[in-house]
This record gives structure tokens, sequence and C-alpha cells, in this order.
């Protein structure tokens, strides 16, 4: 292929520095950097150095100062508590201006730390910018974290204020935050000197006195300028979802990850300054902050902030109809939304009833996206729809179908193409290079591109040990998957869902795929459980779509006859269990790992990103009825 793509992408791995020197004339500096890439102590990669910038600035200070400050930046939706709340760029650079002086009154200064335990409500922005504003390091924990969660981070970060919300509202379900908030604190040698506290009608909370200070209190100050930073200061700390023992808190940079994620919103989402885009996730994740925030106000876009149930089993009509009345061009949202919507709408009857006119693109990312999922919203959406991975590491996407440079083909089930500055190899345990249509190990040979992780906070080894140890000179991205022909990548899951079954490597993910394509199945999900004979085999569980009314005596045989038909006996399945819903995480992520615990009846956490921990007890009954664990 010898399109834009193509030349765009060699470039982007052949001279790295004039690539993305090119891409940095787009943002704003008070100094241009003296050097584009330091490649001096690998894998310390440094981008723009000498280079002064602030990320606050760009996002809102330039925009306004281009006659902007009419436009729509940002659109608050919330369903739960029955509001719409537009802010124009003005209005919203008052608010960070303001907060920014108000945490600089109560002792915040550069370098500092701020916890942000928030529900997605415009204060949690307009808080992370006036953190990047003042050069203060936010640190997003998803509202609602258990105490205990929320205690590690605190005691990691050691933040000198907490920003949080008296309550978060999930449908109808509302969870007071500051009896979570006061555990936590209880819990941690480190105190920060002061909460902040957003009080909502919904349930307000009593406040400690001598700590606790409401949001309006912070706002009450006079308006402070954007603070000159290195564009290799850290802009945000961000801990991985899951987190176990100490935690890992990814640490991203303020230059790198500006101009990547300016490029990204024209070259991969294809959107221009001024349209309405919304990634429907929560801030407290990757995603929030790169394509909540940061991203879309980069590059002059309107971003909404949805209040609301957005993965998982969201209703099925609430995507159509924030289409609808915003005007939404591109939408980026997680598959598991979709398979619920498809679940209980498999016509699409709820679509046709919605103005769709502006709408674009839909991205989908966070768990692969099965085919018949992808292709149902291609014919009921009318648009393109494209799967595209990466990670809380990178920040921006690895794979992806670059629709702004060049829409290439569709291949459901793939990730597409590398993005620019992604150089993905796909390795054997050995190191070697696999052939085309073989799977391995996804790596990424360094440099990784700007944007991406710097390292861990205050954990220098394990950033090298965990990340670029097993394979010298590669980040290892603990995905795997292969490479076709064509160059299309296709993610097949964590490395850890390849099964060894009788000594044959055998991907979960494809037989996702198969289970999946399915005409009764919504979703599914296959994990690798031990077995006395073969070591591991496969095991299925399926929702099945609304009206669907066979029994597992009827299902089950016939998706381990479609396994046995499209994958083979080697695949050696032989158990598919219907159950009403999956565990999964918050953002939408199947909980794979802890069915397979549950089902080798190895013990486990029931880990803190989880929707709902009763589904494990409705799994448990079912591997109980299916005769697990074997052991």
């Amino acid at each position: 292929m010898s399109g834009e793509y193509e030349r765009a992408f060699r470039e982007s791995v052949t001279d790295p520095e004039h690539f993305w020197g090119a891409a940095a004339e787009k943002v704003q500096w008070y100094k241009k950097y003296e050097r584009v890439l330091n490649s001096t102590n690998p894998p310390f990669y440094r981008w723009f150095e000498g280079g002064v910038i602030n990320s606050c600035y760009n996002a809102l200070d330039y925009h306004v100062a281009n006659g902007l400050q009419d436009r729509i930046a940002l659109i608050y939706d919330s369903p739960v508590t029955r509001t719409v709340k537009r802010y124009t760029y003005g209005e919203l650079l008052d608010l960070v201006a303001r907060c920014a002086g108000g945490l600089h009154r109560i002792g915040v200064g550069k370098g500092d730390r701020v916890v942000i335990y928030m529900p997605m409500i415009p204060e949690a922005v307009i808080a992370m910018l006036a953190c990047a504003r003042i050069g203060a390091i936010h640190s997003v924990v998803f509202g609602g974290f258990a105490a205990r969660e929320l205690a590690a981070r605190i005691e990691d970060a050691k933040p000198r204020v907490i920003i949080s919300a008296s309550c978060g509202i999930e449908v109808s379900r509302i969870i007071p935050y500051q009896p979570l908030l006061d555990a936590a604190l209880d819990m941690c040698t480190h105190k920060p000197r002061t909460c902040v506290v957003v009080q909502r009608p919904e349930s307000p909370a009593i406040l400690r006195k001598g700590r606790d200070i409401v949001w309006n209190t912070l706002l009450d100050a006079d308006p402070v300028a954007c603070v000159p930073l290195q564009a290799t200061d850290p802009l945000y700390l961000l801990y991985t979802s899951g987190t176990t023992g100490k935690p890992k808190g990814v640490l991203r940079d303020n230059g790198g990850h500006l101009v990547a994620l300016t490029w990204s919103m024209k070259n991969i989402y294809g959107v221009n300054p001024g349209d309405v885009y919304w990634a429907a996730s929560d801030i407290g994740w990757v995603v929030g902050h790169s394509y909540i925030v940061y991203g879309p106000l980069f590059y002059g876009c309107t971003t909404i902030l949805y209040e609301g149930k957005s993965v998982g089993t969201p209703d099925a009509g609430a995507f159509w109809r924030v289409i609808d009345q915003h005007g939404v061009s591109v939408l980026f949202c997680a598959p598991t939304a979709f398979r619920a919507i498809r679940k209980e709408d498999p016509e699409g009857n709820l679509i046709k009833k919605y103005n769709l006119s502006a709408f674009r693109m839909l991205f989908l990312a966070g768990e692969r996206c099965d085919p018949d999922t992808l292709v149902w919203a291609q014919q009921h959406l009318n648009v393109p729809v494209i799967d595209h991975w990466w990670q809380t590491e990178t920040g921006w996407a690895i794979g992806a179908n670059c629709a702004g440079l060049e829409l290439l083909p569709v291949k459901p089930g793939s990730c597409t193409k590398p993005v620019c500055g992604y150089d993905v190899h796909v390795f054997d345990a050995h190191g070697e290079e696999v052939p085309p249509g073989e799977n391995g190990n996804i790596v990424v040979k360094l440099p990784l591109p700007p944007g991406c992780f710097t390292t861990l906070w205050k954990n220098d080894h394990d950033f090298v040990k965990t990340y670029f140890s097993a394979y010298p000179g590669y980040y290892l991205t603990s995905d795997a998957g292969y490479i076709d022909t064509d160059g299309y990548l296709w993610i097949m899951g964590r490395t850890d869902d390849i099964i060894n079954v009788a000594g044959h490597r055998l991907s979960t993910g494809a037989m996702e795929e198969v289970l999946a394509s399915h005409p009764d199945v919504a979703e599914c999900a296959v994990a690798g459980v031990h077995d006395p004979v073969k070591g591991e085999v496969p095991l299925g569980f399926v929702v099945l779509k609304s009206g669907v009314i066979k029994g597992q005596d009827v299902i089950g045989p016939e998706l381990i006859l479609l396994v046995r038909q499209k994958i083979g006996p080697i695949a050696s399945f032989k158990a598919a269990a219907v159950v009403k819903r999956l565990p999964k995480t918050r953002s939408g992520k199947i909980l794979r790992g802890t069915i397979k615990k549950i089902a080798d009846g190895v013990s486990y956490q029931v880990p803190a990103t989880i929707d709902d921990p009763l589904i494990l007890d409705e799994i448990t009954i079912t591997l109980r009825q299916m005769g697990y664990p074997k052991r």
C-alpha cells in the first residue's frame, strides 16, 4: 500500500524526530524544545527536552485568546440527575483559573500531588485542568473505589490535597463518598492537609472540622495564570486498575502527551475543531484522561461528560439520545456497551427513532470486539466502525484505523494497522519473530512515541523489569495476537489468555469469536481452566440475547459443535454455560482471570474495579453445578 497512512507510518518509525518535530509545530510552546528526542538512557526516553509548555494553556487559554471564548467546550449530560449543562471555553477557563487560584491559596504548587476522587461531574474536569495550570500532578481515582484501594493510592502518591464529592450516583443508587474517604484516610499514615468536597444535594457529607472545606470555598479565589513547565515535567499520575500489593502508578509528561493527543484527534479520529466528540468512559480511566478531558480540548472540540451507565448494561437508547441531542460526530466507547445494546435491541429499532445525521464514526476499545457486534453496529449505524487497541501505559492508541490520515478497509475482529510511532512486532517466548498469522507476544520496538508513560511513580526498577526486560529493546505489551499478511494487527487477548491444551497453544479470543457468531449469543467469555489430563481446557460462558428461551441443554451442545466445526477437536471445547451476566470491571472489561481462579478453586481477592461483586457468587454457583474445581 502506498497511501498516506503508509507514508506517515514509515516516516514515524524510520525518522521519529522529524515526524514528531513536525507534529510539535501544531501546539503552543512558551519556549521551543532543544531536541525532539533524548535517547541516551533507554528505556527512559525524553521527548521535547528543553521545551517549556503548559497543558491547560493549550486546552483553554489558547482557544479563548483566538476568539473562541463562546464555543462550547464541555457538555455535562447527567440522566441520573436529569441535568444538561453547557460550558463555553471562556466559562470553563474562568472556573479553572479560579480553582487553580484556590489550590494555590491552600498551599498546592508545582510538583505537589492532588488526588481527585470524583464522580462524573464538571468539578472533576475543572480540578484536573486546574492542577495542570499550576504544575501540580493530579491522580484521579475512580469514584466509589473501596476505601482500601483508595488508601493504597493515597499512601503511595502522598497528596497535599484531596478533592472529592459527597456522593456518586449510579442509575438509581446513591454511593456516599465521604465514609469511604474517611475510612481510607484512617488507614493511611500520610494525612493530606486539606480535603475539598463538592456537596451534592442527593447526599450531603458531614465534614471534618479543620480538614474539610467545600468546593465553593476553593473557587472563591482570584484567578491565576498558567505556570510555564518543562515538557518533561509530569502532568498526571494514574494507577492501573486492579492493582494488588504496591500500586503501579503510570506517570505521564506534559510535552509528549500534548503533542501525541493533538496529533491523534485529527489523524486517528478524523475530527475537526468545533466537532462534538464523546468518549463514553469515566475520568477514572485513561480513556477519560485522554479523550474526555485533554485530547478534545487541546484540539478545540466540544467534549461530553456523561454521568450515567455508559458501559456494562446501559439504557439501549441512551447512546442515540445523546448523539441526537448534542450532535455528536465521533463516539468512542467499549464494545461491551454495544453488546449490551445489541442484546436488548437486536433489530436496532431504537436507533431509527433518533436523528443521527451528524454522526460520522464509531471507535471501540477497552476489550476485543467480536466481529458480529462490529458488523451489527456498521449495518444499523451506517458509519465506519473501528476497533482499536491501546493501554493505560501508552495513553493513546497503539493499533487503529487512522481515519484522518486514510480510512483503510475494515477487517472485523482486528485492530487494523499499527498507529504512527508504534513499530509493532510479534515474538515467541525465545525472542524470535513469528511468521505472519502465528500467535505470539506483541511487543513494540523502542523508542515508544511521545505520550506514552515515562516511568512508574517512584519505581524506576519495576518500570524496567515489568515492561522492558523480557525482550531488550522492546516494550512488552502483555497482549497476545498476530499480524496477518496484509499487516493488520489481530489482538486475541492478554498473554495469559493463551492456554496450553495438551501441548497446543490456543487462543481463548479465537474461541470467543466463534461463540459470539452464534445468532442467540449477546456476549461471551472463555477462560482456560485446570484439567488433570490435558493441563488446561477452555470453558465458555455466554449471555443470551433478549427473548431467546433456549435452555442450557440446547444451547450448550450447539456451541460445542460450533467450536468443533470452526476451530476443530484440538480446542477440546466441551463445556459452555449460560449465565445472566458476566463479571466485568466498571470500564467494561470481562474478568476472565477471576473466572479462572474460581473454576480452579484458587483463592482470590474481589477486584476493586468490579462492577458488581454479587456476579461472582452467581458464577461460583454455576461452576459448582458443572463440577468445578476438578483438582
